[in-house]
């Protein structure tokens, strides 16, 4: 599949055309699926600046008019007390799915570089409880913890695949942001992520350049400490047909809306290293 995204990248850029998704005579003729197990540790994660390692699996694909990407990732794998994720929800959770507009209705929708367009939703469940997270502050020879509230929040919004130079095809993603916990809209959140292979070897292994951005806007004063946020992640991976080996380097700026503190870091550099098993 990834072959083939490369190839429709490689057409639009010449053509200047998107490559339009063609529902007409099976809506499954795209199905693809995905799952991936990543053993990641990162260092200097933020809010915080946490070092940790963790277990992530990872999953997507499409399925009709429907199109999903998501992950869980479990914390503390060894019951560490002096891990940085010590006390913390052992639990992260993020679902993506996304519903195509063009073969929900049987129209061709794409238009210039767009080669098709969703309704989409993006949830984010961060733990179950009110937890603490360890700080850099030291009183009395004790680590300074404070208090976060779990997330559980649901953006809607409309996606969009689109042809872009030399990257190929990328998601493009705007919602509006419901705060589940506080009933109430909590602006919004403009996403894009990438798969680039740029280098490949004659075993068929490949270098890619990868990764995400999300950036949120226009939150209100009474839930966030910043009405801005987000998060950039670019990932250098080598990948065969079983595995894969990465370094990400992420970017920060007063990530989820909390405002960045020598106290409570939540903006800077954070490093993430991965190991993958596909199955």
């Amino acid at each position: 599949m990834r072959k083939s995204l490369l190839a429709l990248g490689v057409v639009a850029a010449i053509s200047g055309q998107a490559v339009a998704a063609d529902y007409s005579d099976d809506i499954h003729k795209n199905d693809s699926k995905f799952i991936n197990f990543n053993l990641m540790h990162t260092i200097n994660e933020k809010p915080g600046n946490t070092d940790h390692t963790y277990l992530e699996m990872e999953f997507g694909g499409r399925s009709g008019m429907f199109d999903l990407y998501g992950y869980v990732d479990v914390f503390n794998l060894d019951d560490d007390d002096d891990s940085d994720k010590s006390g913390s929800d052992r639990l992260f959770a993020k679902f993506a799915p996304r519903l195509s507009l063009d073969a929900l209705t049987g129209t061709d929708l794409s238009f210039g570089p767009v080669q098709e367009l969703y309704i989409a939703n993006y949830t984010v469940i961060d733990g179950g409880a009110k937890h603490k997270i360890k700080t850099d502050k030291v009183e009395n020879g004790q680590p300074v913890y404070d208090e976060k509230n779990p997330g559980y929040q649901s953006m809607i919004g409309l996606g969009s695949d689109v042809m872009v130079p030399w990257f190929g095809k990328m998601q493009f993603n705007l919602y509006a942001n419901y705060d589940i916990k506080q009933k109430d809209w909590n602006g919004y959140q403009f996403s894009t992520n990438w798969f680039k292979p740029f280098f490949f070897f004659d075993n068929g292994s490949f270098i890619s350049y990868q990764g995400y951005l999300d950036y949120q806007f226009g939150m209100k004063d009474e839930y966030s400490s910043s009405s801005t946020g987000g998060s950039m992640f670019n990932g250098i991976y080598w990948h065969n047909k079983q595995f894969a080996v990465g370094y990400g380097l992420k970017l920060y700026d007063n990530v989820y809306g909390i405002k960045d503190s020598d106290a409570f870091e939540s903006s800077g550099v954070g490093h993430y290293f991965a190991v993958t098993y596909k199955f």
